[in-house]
């Protein structure tokens, strides 16, 4: 049974890298998500429920049961997934991605859900100026910043703006199906985020039952601050859940 990686906004797969490098597991797989550093399928429009869909087709292909993590919008679509297909899930991590009615979203979110500024946003957008507001605001290491806002193309910024519209009301309308989820679930949280108040991390934890609530002492970019200790959690996570060979029955003595 793999682990399955997903990214969040504005990132590709290569968020997870950090954390690979401290896991001693090989099964390991990072995927983009559609118009994230890999191309949208023909008439793909980027909807939240568009981006569940896809990531259940995928799992689906794998044919088994999955680790299955995410960060930022990959714990929300995680989290989705997990709670409508728990037979595609064998355990499930999150973090930084609240799902609740009682979340407000952060002041650049809603600059995206209007489709005015959102759009001027994305037209002024430059590198430098980017990777230096991940920096400033979010204590992203800057090499870090620099890597991730090089991948952010006219394909990403058209695909953050459709996510982020679709989304306005996410969390009344994905809250109330959390507690279907039956995998052991792991929530991880960067306890300084500005974006996604640590208090969600609770409240995400109580909705899916999760058998552990760990706020590490960073921003919102955990798995980029935070590498070695999100690995580690993650392996004792699924450590948890391995199955145990079972013992041989001792030998018995001739007499």
């Amino acid at each position: 049974m793999p682990v399955v990686l997903i990214h969040g906004v504005p990132d590709t797969h290569r968020l997870w890298s950090g954390v690979r490098r401290y896991l001693t597991r090989t099964d390991v797989e990072a995927w983009d998500l559609p118009g994230f550093g890999a191309p949208r399928p023909e008439g793909f429009g980027s909807t939240k429920e568009e981006y569940a869909d896809w990531l259940i087709s995928r799992l689906e292909e794998l044919g088994e049961p999955v680790d299955l993590v995410g960060h930022d919008w990959g714990c929300i679509l995680t989290a989705r997934v997990a709670s409508l297909r728990p037979d595609l899930v064998r355990t499930w991590a999150g973090g930084n991605g609240p799902i609740s009615a009682r979340y407000t979203w952060h002041p650049l979110a809603k600059i995206w859900q209007d489709p005015v500024e959102g759009e001027r946003f994305m037209a002024g957008l430059t590198p430098d100026g980017f990777a230096a507001d991940l920096v400033t605001g979010f204590e992203v290491p800057a090499d870090l910043a620099e890597e991730t806002v090089r991948y952010v193309d006219t394909l990403m910024k058209d695909s953050i703006l459709k996510l982020y519209r679709s989304a306005v009301r996410m969390g009344g309308e994905w809250e109330p199906e959390l507690g279907r989820m039956s995998a052991p679930g792991l929530v991880f949280w960067g306890a300084r985020d500005p974006a996604c108040p640590v208090g969600f991390a609770d409240e995400l934890g109580r909705a899916v039952r999760a058998e552990r609530v760990l706020k590490l002492d960073c921003n919102h970019w955990t798995v980029l601050q935070r590498p070695a200790q999100v690995a580690a959690a993650l392996e004792r996570h699924w450590r948890r859940r391995r199955p145990e060979r079972p013992s041989m029955p001792a030998p018995s003595e001739e007499r």
